[in-house]
């Protein structure tokens, strides 16, 4: 670029024309000479002149008064001299002048002086200072009324448009910005004057070579065009005058598709003339149009489109980049959002193209020209010039990421649905974003930060989702299987996410339409099972879990499938069937399936389904039986072959009868995998159940068949039933019921099938041989059956394993359980005939804790009543001697009495109760509600009413066996507790006259059987005391005869019985056994109690391990253990309790005796018993310390029970649940409650005995669990104490004020109620858990605790030095007692609420008080590294849990948690005053006033002040002292730096909400500079220090004020900072306060620029310009000049980041200056070339001070026109991507300086030459470039980031002087 005529030159004798002292450096001075004395009186009177603007303006009338004194003053110049004083002057008040808020007639004042200027300094002068003059004026249109826009367009046309053209062109983009205006009102008169203007500018900056194209474009118009789309870009205010003159002269850049673009010249050049150099401004320009706020904007956008820039145009097919047209169609298609058909009908002919042309309208119909036709041809259009880029742009929408914004995420999903509006856009783009706006809104589903924000998105997707067409989503769903399970590479992870995306369409999406479930469903399924098919036939098989997730696909999509898509037909059954899909191939019912959903994408309306519904069917039912068969065959894992059983079940469920099953096949594959030997898979067994009972059901196998099924099923059943193994113990018996029931009731065949299994190994005749595992597995079915009711879950069908929808209705086994049960239970009762068996230990234990005793007796009642002669006779007939008759089955009888004998002999007592209840009377008899004792009295007596059968003699013939199991039976009747009901019988009568007669009988011993029922002297047996009454009841007395102290040998034994593996089965009896020695360990039990409850609690460890590790594992093949783990554990837990319950008695006896020991006179308080131990003798301490040594040995033995139970409690709970097997969530549930349920109860029955020590070992658990970091744990914990009957709150919140005063006063307490202290606990842990327990309790509970807590809370406070430490955690509990009483209404509220308050207030007094140094916080960071001397090191907590002793130590978290609920808690608002008062006094005021401020202050800190600011009322509490902080020197330390964003600004803006004259108050402390008195020497230097400090602190604070409060906050103050900064601004290096203040005033502007609305903005502008032009100028003045001594490095540094805010920002009316400091045309990136004059010279004043200051490394002085934007490196921080880059999410524009991937700013201020190497050069030679890069990528403002930067700075105290 040739030098400019009018740029400044250096002297004649430098010798050289450039770059010498730059424009930049011409504008300061003057061009006059200086020696002419008429030049420097004409001098002087301008100078006068101008000095009034500074004293005498303060009405509008003084701005004329000024101006006509300037205009005389311009006007005495001398005829010769044309050159104006202080010119820099006049124009920056000139330019003041036109502020908007003056009137027109100070505007048009202001034009006149500018018109008179102009004229005298000429066109020269005015290129050459254009500069100076043109910024003032840029904005007049903006704001001027229609009397000053006449003289300022003819300003523009007199003076400005004949100016040389290299002047012109870096002002043009602002120059276009300032005529815009004008043209937003087409009917205004001004518009066409202004059209022209534009014009005539436009022709002005073309180049002397530039060639006419048509009559208004030449060749040398691309700048303009350039320059034109710039403006449009960021002008966003001035786009509506850019709309109207775009309509107007925007070349038409589209040709005739028929015609080749390069046929047409004149076209081609046009087309040169707007996209050179850059093609990507012309489609930004459309873009930011189109993304405009206004509508009618977009719409004439629009129709700009459609007009001048068609889709099918070189300009963006040929010339522009791929992601160019991806920008301008994403954002045309944007437009839809607004749902107006305005936009969309213009939006659907741009993309669609142009209509058909006239003749082809004629054309006849018939022709290929046809309408038909033409709609086909906009399709291809569109196809061909618009869907790949529109595709690629919708999907890097759908990809981006929102930011877990639901609006933003939503947003591809409401265009794509209104771009289904034209099924010829919507055809062919939605199949591309079908999938993957279903995966993004499962990926949002991760990501969402709450589930209202995934419904939102959910909601949006699924109308979009619901108006895309049938067939697609299913073609889609199979494309996605084919890829999960079809050949090919993909990893196992992207097979599984394409399953979870089917999975998740189904589960969130509307898949039930009529189409969908009746065709296409099952058409898809069909296609999975011959891809499984497929699959499994191929050399590489998927895996199980692959293979089951498909599966369950199409088991759910069959799910969907009405039984009415397969309507049943009866043609055809049973003759020759045609060749159907059944008999096609796997690959040919693929290729049929595809070819339906590719070729037609499954649009019914224009292909046929490829198979009717009965093809469909025979095919279904086909390829499931093969899959099944083939599963069964190879033995596959049991899930996968659950979910082909399902598919199967599903089918037959849903399909008529009719459809072709090959039931044998798969009944032979059942067989053969039944029949192994070895178990199968559980889940594989309740697959085969499941699909046998679905085919007989669905009548595809006849009850034969299925009874064949019996026998194998029941024997793999009877492994899972084993006792050790309880994992499927509840599904194996629902299983069996299952089977049952499609059997029928009157079917026996899996009763004789579990007798066979029973007896199997089994030897005849031998009952030693009987094994004890049939009857465990026995018991387990008898359990779990009677467990089954009719109101339990999974009642209908069998939703085991395979989840089926649909089955028969399932008998219940508590209803029907003597179907299956009753043979099975007569040969476990068999097993009580011989005690010698394995087999009757177990049937005995089975007997002592039987449930469902009651049914046991009914099957006797049922077995009995079947006999003819034991029936009930009528009351008429009485029971006579009589014998037998031939017909009467007395075998039998005697076999079912002698049963119910052994079952008499071996039960528990409570069986005595069940008999003599009560019961319903069974059919067929006419007793009056008999209780079950009486029936059998009878049967008893019927037995024995016969004297013999026929053909029957000797001693044991049958009837005299009958007799004797008769009369042991009424024995034991007769013998029961509740035998006093069978008084009102008189049996005595019928017994004697029956001993009568067998004087004559064959049996003597039938005598004395009968002397034992008679005799009136029975023993009676002593019942056994409950473990658990002993544990609670008094101290027995002392037994008078001592036993024998037992042999040593028998504790070892004892132990290694229970502990030993082999005495599991008979573990019962081993307890047993020590409940029977503990009384002989009567002396001795202290010694004993500790290895037997380590012995105990050890094993009870290890066998739960053991059963919560079963529950873990996956398909376990059953062990062949005997007896089950929870049976162990129980067995266990009781012989805890009874070793507990024996320990604990003994204790409390020996601590009676000794209290009984005490003299009369001892005294038994604390002090007392200090006192007697010293005075008193050796003997009475030593039996002190043995009964001390004995609790604590009970109490160790409790604390170890405590752990273990509740170990056992947790099970299942918490984080435990998610790792169990689901497989087995049945008996999972069953097992873990009947374990936690014992585990409860003996914790119940220890919390009873002593609550305190067991209260203390809990605690230690939750806090171990703490100090591990798990909170989980924790939390279960505050879970079990509300499940434990004997601790409820009024038992437990004592206990725990018992425990705190043991540690913290333990004189206050009775001695009886003191803690032994066995439990390292601290008083802070106990109060910590004390508040967490009463937060966790509800709020009806404090009706039981009110008493105790205000008692305990008083007795503190009468003396709480003690209990200093935990104050502040009673203070936090005294607030929990008043939100949870605020919530209840019991008791007189008023005065509680008032005792409440009374007692907080003092405890906040008694904190203060004894705690008065705890509050210089300094920072969470450091609390967990406190600790107190006597406190052992803990570790540090772990993630987000706080330790007890870090909760307790922080006041000031407490305080500020408390704080917002003062008002609930004091209710009186002079209470919260007070309440307030106090805790700013105490802990806000100490803090802000400290010597170590800012350090002082925390986080928490913070926290507590925003809350008390929050309270009403309540500002003059913490006004002041935060007043006092803010004003505080050290307020700017850079410690406060971390807490700025979330402590101090809000405080700042709540502060500032709060008092208005907050401003005013700041401003006023500012002063203005001054020269006057100014001496030399230390103490003036000190004096300037002192006030350059004062002031940039002061200004310091106004920054941070006005970035802490809401835009626009201070917009009634900015005149008067205006003021102030103006004043300021003035100061010189030598003044008091001096220019050292300069940095911190740029900071002020930076803190408005960011909080205020542009528009207020424009009385700124002229001092902005003003001071960055001399700020910057001054990076190259000589040292020690004055522009160098005014501008030191800091103001420097601050004047280049103010720079940069306001090329990132942007600001309207900073648009129209932004010329003068960077290069904002396309001259940034393609640099110009003149050939007059040398090389390209910049105007802009960062470029020109740069290449005074030399090259760079980054930047080059290239003159050439390669593009830079190409080579340049965007920087990452700006947020701008390369031009037209597909960037997956929208980045954000910054600044450059400071900023990750810009120019860093750390860099020492002391040196200039490092400050200039490091930062400037490097900024001033990247920010022109930056600028545009940053105005190309069209990103979003990064505000809070700008916000951030700015804090940061004002935060850093090295800038701020210091004194001397």
């Amino acid at each position: 670029m040739a030098l400019e005529p009018g740029r400044p030159v250096s002297p004649d004798s430098s010798g050289r024309d450039s770059p010498g002292p730059r424009q930049w450096i011409g504008q300061l001075g003057d061009d006059a000479p200086a020696n002419d004395k008429h030049y420097r009186k004409y001098a002087s009177g301008v100078d006068r002149a101008l000095s009034l603007f500074d004293t005498a303006l303060q009405e509008w009338a003084d701005y004329i008064s000024f101006l006509n004194r300037l205009l005389k003053a311009l006007q005495a110049r001398p005829s010769s001299v044309s050159a104006i004083p202080s010119k820099a002057i006049v124009a920056k008040r000139l330019s003041q002048c036109l502020n908007p808020a003056l009137p027109s007639g100070v505007h048009q004042k202001t034009l006149e002086v500018y018109s008179y200027i102009f004229s005298v300094i000429g066109k020269d002068g005015l290129s050459r200072d254009l500069p100076l003059y043109f910024p003032g004026l840029s904005s007049v249109l903006s704001f001027a009324s229609l009397t000053v826009r006449a003289p300022f367009l003819d300003l523009l046309e007199r003076y400005f448009v004949d100016l040389d053209p290299r002047s012109l062109r870096p002002a043009m983009k602002s120059v276009v910005l300032a005529l815009l205006p004008g043209l937003e009102e087409e009917t205004s008169e001004d518009f066409d004057r202004t059209f022209k203007l534009v014009e005539r500018f436009k022709t002005a900056i073309r180049s002397p070579e530039s060639e006419d194209i048509t009559e208004t474009h030449s060749s040398g118009d691309d700048f303009f065009w350039q320059c034109f789309f710039l403006a449009a870009i960021t002008g966003h205010t001035r786009r509506t005058g850019a709309l109207a003159y775009l309509s107007r002269t925007l070349p038409r850049l589209g040709h005739p598709r028929h015609q080749e673009p390069s046929k047409d010249e004149t076209a081609a050049e046009l087309t040169q003339l707007v996209t050179s150099p850059e093609p990507g401004l012309l489609i930004r320009c459309f873009a930011a149009g189109l993304a405009d706020e206004q509508l009618l904007i977009q719409r004439g956008f629009l129709d700009l489109l459609v007009t001048h820039l068609p889709l099918h145009s070189d300009v963006l097919q040929m010339r522009a980049k791929g992601g160019d047209l991806e920008l301008l169609l994403r954002a045309a298609v944007g437009v839809t959002v607004r749902r107006d058909m305005s936009l969309n009908r213009r939006l659907w002919s741009w993309l669609l193209g142009p209509e058909p042309s006239t003749s082809e309208h004629d054309a006849p119909p018939d022709s290929p020209t046809s309408p038909h036709h033409a709609l086909s041809s906009r399709t291809s259009y569109f196809a061909e010039y618009g869907l790949r880029p529109l595709v690629r742009a919708l999907l890097a929408m759908v990809r981006s990421d929102a930011g877990g914004n639901p609006a933003e995420r939503a947003r591809p999903y409401r265009i794509c649905l209104s771009l289904m509006d034209r099924w010829e856009i919507g055809g062919l783009v939605v199949p591309e974003l079908f999938l993957p706006i279903v995966d993004s809104v499962r990926e949002f589903k991760a990501k969402a930060a709450t589930k209202a924000d995934f419904t939102e998105v959910l909601r949006s997707a699924s109308v979009f989702f619901d108006g895309v067409e049938s067939g697609l989503i299913y073609g889609e769903m199979l494309a996605l299987m084919a890829q999960a399970i079809g050949p090919g590479e993909p990893s196992p992870q992207e097979r599984r996410r394409q399953i979870d995306l089917i999975r998740f369409i189904l589960t969130y999406f509307n898949v039930r339409e009529e189409e969908m479930i009746t065709i296409h469903a099952p058409l898809t399924a069909l296609a999975i099972l011959c891809m499984m098919e497929e699959v499994s036939n191929s050399d590489h098989p998927l895996g199980a879990s692959l293979s089951e997730a498909a599966l369950n696909i199409a088991a759910t999509l069959l799910e969907l499938v009405p039984e009415r898509a397969f309507p049943t037909e009866t043609h055809g059954i049973d003759g020759a069937r045609p060749r159907t899909q059944a008999s096609l191939s796997r690959t040919e019912t693929l290729k049929k399936i595809k070819a339906f959903y590719m070729n037609d994408q499954g649009n019914l309306d224009a292909a046929s389904p490829p198979f009717s519904a009965r093809e469909l069917a025979d095919a279904l039912l086909e390829k499931a039986c093969d899959l099944t068969c083939a599963s069964l065959s190879r033995k596959e894992s049991g899930p996968e072959l659950a979910a082909k059983s399902r598919v199967i079940n599903l089918l037959l469920a849903k399909l008529p009868e009719t459809a072709s099953f090959d039931a044998k096949g798969l009944l032979d594959a059942i067989h053969s995998r039944l029949a192994s030997d070895d178990p199968v898979p559980f889940t594989t067994y309740s697959a085969v159940v499941s699909l046998s009972t679905h085919m007989y059901s669905a009548n595809r196998i006849t009850t034969l068949e299925l009874s064949g099924l019996v026998l194998p099923l029941v024997r793999h059943a009877w492994a899972y039933l084993s006792a050790s193994e309880p994992k499927y113990h509840v599904e194996t018996v629902r299983s069996l019921w299952l089977l049952q029931s499609a059997l029928g009731l009157s079917n026996r065949d899996i009763e004789a099938a579990i007798s066979a299994l029973m007896l199997e190994h089994d030897t005849t005749g031998a009952f030693s041989k009987r094994p004890s595992d049939p009857g465990r597995s026995f018991i387990v079915l008898w359990t779990h059956t009677l467990q089954d009711h009719s109101s339990g879950p999974e009642r209908r069908g069998p939703k085991m394993a395979n989840g089926e929808a649909k089955a028969l209705t399932r008998l219940t086994g508590a209803d029907h359980y003597e179907v299956m049960l009753t043979r099975p239970v007569f040969l476990m009762l068999d097993a009580l005939a011989d005690e010698r068996t394995q087999l009757f230990m177990t049937v005995k234990t089975w007997l002592s804790s039987l449930a469902g005793v009651d049914k046991l007796f009914h099957i006797f009642v049922t077995k009995f009543y079947e006999l003819p002669f034991l029936r009930p006779q009528p009351p008429s007939s009485t029971p006579a001697s009589a014998d037998y008759s031939e017909d009467d089955d007395l075998d039998l009888a005697l076999y079912y009495v002698r049963s119910l004998s052994s079952v008499l002999r071996w039960c528990p007592e409570t069986a005595w109760a069940v008999l003599a209840k009560k019961l319903p009377q069974p059919e067929g008899t006419e007793d009056a509600d008999p209780t079950l004792q009486h029936i059998f009295l009878r049967v008893c007596l019927r037995c024995i009413a016969h004297s013999k059968a026929p053909g029957e003699d000797g001693p044991e013939v049958t009837a005299t066996q009958l007799h004797r199991a008769a009369l042991t039976v009424l024995h034991q009747i007769l013998l029961n507790p509740f035998a006093e009901q069978l008084a009102g019988l008189h049996l005595e009568n019928v017994l004697i006259e029956k001993l009568q007669q067998s004087l004559s009988g064959p049996d003597p011993y039938v005598q004395v059987l009968l002397l034992d029922v008679v005799s009136p002297t029975q023993e009676k047996r002593m019942p056994l005391a409950d473990a658990a009454a002993r544990i609670t009841r008094a101290p027995p007395p002392e037994r008078l005869m001592v036993p024998q102290p037992p042999p040593p040998a028998l504790l070892k034994c004892i132990l290694a019985g229970l502990s030993a593996q082999s005495s599991r089965p008979v573990l019962d009896s081993w307890v047993g056994f020590l409940a029977e020695c503990l009384p002989l360990y009567t002396d001795s039990v202290f010694q004993v109690l500790i290895p037997l409850v380590e012995t105990l609690c050890r094993q009870i460890g290890n066998t739960f391990s053991n059963l919560r590790s079963l529950f873990r594992s996956t398909d376990q093949k059953p062990s062949q253990g005997s007896v089950g783990p929870e049976a162990t554990l129980i067995s266990l837990l009781n012989g805890l309790e009874q070793v507990l319950a024996n320990g604990h008695d003994r204790l409390l006896a020996e601590e009676a005796r000794v209290q009984v020991v005490k003299s009369p006179d001892q005294p038994q308080g604390f002090f007392g018993s200090v006192v007697s131990g010293v005075f008193s003798s050796d003997a009475s301490p030593q039996t002190r310390s043995a009964t001390a040594n004995d609790r604590l040995t009970v109490l160790l033995a409790f604390q170890d029970a405590v752990r273990i139970c509740f170990t056992i409690w947790s099970w299942g709970q918490g984080g435990d649940a998610p790792g169990q097997d689901p497989a087995s969530a049945a008996s999972l549930n069953y097992t873990s409650l009947r374990m936690r349920n014992r585990a409860r109860r003996l914790l119940e029955h220890l919390f009873a005995a002593e609550t305190l020590e067991c209260l203390e070992t809990v605690i230690g658990i939750w806090r171990g669990a703490l100090d591990a970091g798990d909170a989980a744990k924790a939390a279960e914990v505050l879970n079990l104490l509300p499940a434990l009957d004997g601790s409820r709150p009024k038992h437990t919140v004592p206990a725990l004020f018992n425990a705190i005063y043991s540690r913290t006063n333990p004189g206050a307490l009775d001695p009886s109620r003191r803690s032994t202290l066995t439990i390292e606990l601290q008083d802070t842990d106990l109060v910590i858990f004390l508040v967490d327990y009463t937060r966790s309790l509800e709020d009806d509970t404090m009706d039981e605790i009110w008493q105790d807590c205000t008692a305990f809370l008083k007795d503190i406070l009468g003396n709480p030095f003690p209990h200093r430490q935990t104050l502040p955690s009673l203070l936090e509990f005294a607030a929990v007692l008043g939100e949870k009483v605020d919530n209840t209404n019991f008791g007189e509220q008023r005065k509680m609420r008032r005792e409440l308050a009374d007692l907080f207030l003092r405890l906040l007094t008694a904190i203060f008080t004894t705690r008065p140094a705890s509050f210089e916080v300094s920072g969470p960071s450091t609390l967990s590294e406190k600790q107190r001397p006597n406190e052992p090191a803990r570790p540090v907590s772990r993630g987000t849990v706080r330790l007890p002793a870090e909760r307790a130590d922080d006041v000031v978290g407490i305080l500020a948690a408390i704080v917002p609920n003062l008002p609930k808690i004091l209710v009186e608002n002079d209470r919260v005053l007070t309440a307030a008062a106090a805790i700013s006094t105490n802990v806000i005021g100490p803090a802000l006033r400290s010597k170590s401020f800012p350090d002082t202050i925390s986080a928490t800190m913070l926290a507590l002040l925003r809350e008390l600011s929050k309270l009403p009322n309540n500002q003059k509490a913490w006004k002041k002292d935060f007043a006092d902080a803010f004003n505080d020197q050290r307020f700017f330390a850079p410690s406060s730096l971390a807490l700025a964003h979330s402590g101090w600004l809000p405080l700042l803006r709540q502060w500032t909400v709060a008092d208005k004259e907050r401003m005013p108050e700041l401003l006023s402390r500012l002063t203005q500079p001054t020269t006057a008195g100014i001496v030399f020497g230390v103490g003036a230097t000190s004096a300037r220090l002192e006030a350059d400090r004062r002031t940039q602190l002061n200004l310091r604070r106004i920054a941070t004020l006005v970035a802490a409060c809401p835009a626009d906050t201070f917009v009634v103050d900015l005149p008067a900072i205006t003021d102030k900064l103006t004043e300021l601004l003035a100061a010189t290096a030598t003044s008091s306060p001096s220019s050292a203040t300069r940095a911190e005033v740029y900071m002020v502007l930076r803190a408005l620029v960011l909080r205020t609305s542009p528009v207020h903005l424009a009385p700124l502008w002229p001092l902005v310009n003003a001071e960055l032009h001399a700020a910057l100028a001054s990076v190259v003045a000589p040292d020690h000049s004055t522009p160098s001594d005014t501008y030191g490095n800091a103001s420097v540094m601050q004047a280049c980041k103010l720079l940069d805010l306001l090329v990132c920002v942007a600001p309207d009316d900073f648009q129209l200056h932004e010329w003068l400091f960077v290069t904002d045309t396309i001259d940034a990136v393609y640099r110009p070339q003149f050939v007059v004059g040398g090389g390209y010279q910049p105007v802009a004043l960062v470029d020109a001070v740069c290449e005074e200051l030399g090259p760079v490394g980054l930047v080059g002085g290239a003159a050439s026109a390669v593009p830079v934007v190409e080579t340049g490196a965007v920087a990452a921080g700006a947020g701008a991507h390369a031009p037209g880059g597909g960037s997956s999410s929208a980045p954000l524009r910054r600044p450059l300086l400071g900023f990750p991937g810009g120019i860093s700013d750390e860099v020492s201020m002391e040196r200039k030459d490092e400050l200039v190497a490091k930062v400037l050069r490097p900024f001033f030679a990247q920010l022109s470039i930056y600028a545009f890069e940053s105005t190309y990528a069209m990103a979003p403002v990064d505000w809070e980031g700008c916000v951030a930067a700015l804090v940061k700075d004002v935060f850093d105290e090295r800038t701020i002087v210091r004194g001397l």
